[in-house]
């Protein structure tokens, strides 16, 4: 008996660093706030929490699952398959659990926000299976992330669409967030084969990139909603450029800091949204 407990903490430890913990939680609450931020009711926003919790979970294990042998290959021995502490196998089935759990979660904001976030969560399935060794590997974190907005506000009463600046500019974030993530592994990505859009642009020019369409993305924000930089604004937009310039800095150093900036970056983006009163569909 006590070895079976200790097998199972060892998977179910396994499971929570399979899972991406870091950008999984970050995207959950950021998402979350943002639901909070628009107006969402209590249920709303515990349903829009669930229903993310459950697409990042299921991106991160097939992420994990579909790159075993490539980790494996690279010598990563952080990544829990890897290290033995769980099988590919498990990850591939938790992966396809939570996908499935993730239908009905999306589904009871209503049938169109349910239809947008689960869009959104099959096009980050395909990155995983395969479009992340192109050089579109950017187009299903465009998707994905820039469909957040839409699923929020869609679950409103009148289902409105979120006001035209939100969903470009979740798409740039994600696209910096993308380079930014890719960033530490491009050396052996490029090794092994994985031709996706961060490791054709290289190292230089990604490290670059990455921090231009994270600031991007928080001058859409700061200026679209009030039609000019308005205090709030430039406050989180010098912020945002703070943020992104350590990490680029840092990423000598701390090779994981350009995207902890991105995800610091997001965080201050939906700040600003609050701050503002929550104006996601442009209403407020």
């Amino acid at each position: 008996m006590a070895g079976a407990g200790v097998r199972l903490r060892r998977v179910a430890g396994g499971l929570v660093r399979a899972c991406h913990p870091g950008p999984t939680v970050a995207v959950t609450v950021l998402v979350t706030a943002l639901a909070v931020a628009s107006g969402r009711d209590l249920l709303g926003c515990v349903l829009v929490a669930a229903a993310v919790l459950a697409g990042q979970l299921s991106v991160g294990w097939c992420n994990d699952a579909v790159d075993a042998d490539l980790d494996e290959a690279a010598g990563r021995t952080g990544k829990p398959i890897v290290a033995g502490a769980v099988r590919a196998g498990t990850v591939r089935g938790a992966a396809l659990a939570a996908l499935v759990l993730c239908v009905p979660l999306s589904l009871a904001s209503g049938p169109l926000a349910g239809l947008v976030h689960l869009v959104g969560v099959g096009a980050a399935w395909a990155y995983d299976l395969g479009v992340k060794a192109t050089v579109l590997s950017w187009v299903p974190y465009a998707v994905g992330f820039g469909s957040l907005p839409a699923f929020v506000t869609l679950g409103l009463p009148g289902q409105p669409w979120p006001a035209w600046w939100a969903m470009p500019a979740a798409a740039l974030l994600s696209c910096g967030a993308h380079l930014a993530n890719a960033l530490p592994d491009i050396a052996d990505d490029v090794a092994a084969g994985v031709l996706g859009w961060p490791q054709r642009l290289g190292a230089g020019r990604a490290r670059v990139l990455a921090p231009v369409l994270l600031l991007a993305a928080s001058a859409l924000l700061a200026l679209a909603p009030s039609g000019g930089a308005a205090a709030l604004g430039r406050l989180a937009l010098a912020a945002a450029g703070a943020i992104a310039g350590a990490g680029l800095l840092l990423h000598g150093r701390f090779p994981n800091a350009p995207f902890a900036a991105a995800i610091g970056v997001a965080a201050v983006d939906v700040a600003l949204l609050v701050g503002n009163g929550g104006g996601l569909t442009g209403s407020a």
